[in-house]
């Protein structure tokens, strides 16, 4: 099954009202009207500069979004990918339909959604 982007009009009405920072859990999606919108943030360790990658996903229609973004000074936040080996890490990373179902699986078994602290 593929994914399909979200629409410039749905992620602009997706950056309106609390941020997945104050509020992690899921939300209603801009496309299909469900509460499954789901996100998941990353630091890229390799990245040159400090960096923050998004996911934001609805597990409904299975529409998503990725964005890259500078990393918020004193953010911290639990990251359950973060014990995997860098090459695991990337095998699982290189497929974008696979990373976003074991995404899912770590919502549905509780894994996520992930904490944040300033």
């Amino acid at each position: 099954m593929s994914w399909d982007s979200f629409s410039g009009d749905q992620v602009a009405a997706m950056t309106q009202g609390e941020s997945f920072f104050a509020s992690p859990g899921e939300r209603e999606c801009p496309a299909c009207g469900r509460k499954s919108l789901r996100a998941y943030v990353t630091a890229p360790s390799n990245a040159r500069r400090p960096t923050l990658v998004s996911y934001v996903w609805c597990s409904s229609c299975r529409k998503f979004v990725g964005t890259r973004a500078k990393h918020p000074d004193g953010l911290v936040f639990s990251d359950p990918l973060a014990s995997l080996p860098a090459a695991e890490r990337r095998e699982l990373e290189r497929s974008l339909v696979g990373f976003l179902e074991h995404l899912d699986h770590l919502w549905d078994s509780g894994a996520l959604p992930q904490t944040f602290a300033a």
